[in-house]
């Protein structure tokens, strides 16, 4: 099993008689439907329908743990004490720091009160756990690898908040994205989005025979801009793209560009999207 420590991680626990009604009304997972063992995705979304802040979230004892990137976590807690007013609940940074992730043959084994299994990497197939504290010393660079392998997307490596719809990173295929519960934030732009099928940003795996260039390069198709690079490792990345560019290009036999390397770009099989070949396939 493969065990490592995510030191840039930390946790906010979220606990009450009304925790769950709190946290229902403002972010973007359904916190009914999570399972007990189960860590899913989530965001709080600026009012635009834009990524405030993400993190995962599950149940611990009679709260919800919910875990973002160290950077994040005090500006959510602020955010999260200026929505609360008189709710019945207690916001309160978690004494644990950093996140263990486990996964491999007895990653089954790191389940239950000690941690959750994250639900993305369920939708492709890989049990991993998610954990508070220290519990392994694997390199992080095996999680990115993990991560770039299932296409799945970080904040600040593979896109910018205030800058990025749950769409574009796949929440409304990997649990992260809930449009059957009442109204929260930004759920108004997000369910439109949904019904009129107009998301065009979305992510995908790329793949070079060298190595890939660095985070933030601009990947093209006949000079055009179909979207920028993220999380790298040797000749394997992530990116956001425009499927409908990326589609088009991939049709005619343009060649995708990341800066001057040739590039292959592939959606995530778990999201059961396809490229369109062209405008008008996009739009229908």
């Amino acid at each position: 099993m493969q065990a490592v420590f995510l030191k840039d991680r930390s946790l906010l626990f979220v606990s009450g008689a009304e925790a769950q009604s709190f946290l229902q009304n403002l972010i973007t997972t359904d916190i009914a439907a999570l399972g007990a063992d189960e860590a899913r995705p989530g965001a709080l979304l600026t009012p635009q329908g834009k990524i405030l802040f993400d993190f995962m979230i599950w149940q611990d004892g009679d709260g919800y743990m919910i875990e973002t990137d160290a950077g994040q976590r005090d500006g959510l807690l602020k955010r999260l004490t200026m929505y609360k007013l008189r709710a019945a609940v207690t916001l309160a940074p978690s004494t644990e720091e950093g996140v263990t992730v486990s996964w491999g043959e007895d990653a089954e084994g790191a389940r239950g009160s000690q941690g959750a299994r994250d639900s993305r990497f369920a939708k492709a197939g890989v049990t991993l756990t998610r954990r508070a504290g220290r519990q392994g010393d694997g390199a992080e660079a095996l999680y990115d690898v993990l991560r770039i392998r299932h296409g799945i997307v970080t904040s600040g490596s593979d896109f910018a908040l205030q800058d990025a719809f749950p769409h574009d990173v796949l929440m409304d295929f990997n649990g992260g994205l809930s449009f059957r519960k009442g109204c929260y934030v930004g759920q108004e732009v997000v369910s439109r989005m949904q019904h009129r099928g107009t998301a065009r940003r979305r992510v995908v795996t790329v793949s070079a025979a060298t190595d890939l260039p660095g985070t933030g390069t601009e990947i093209t198709a006949a000079g055009k801009p179909v979207g920028t690079l993220g999380s790298v490792h040797g000749g394997n990345g992530l990116a956001i793209v425009r499927i409908d560019r990326a589609g088009a290009a991939m049709a005619a036999g343009t060649p995708l560009l990341a800066g001057d390397t040739p590039v292959s770009l592939v959606l995530p099989a778990w999201s059961g999207l396809v490229f369109p070949a062209s405008a008008d396939e996009a739009s229908a």
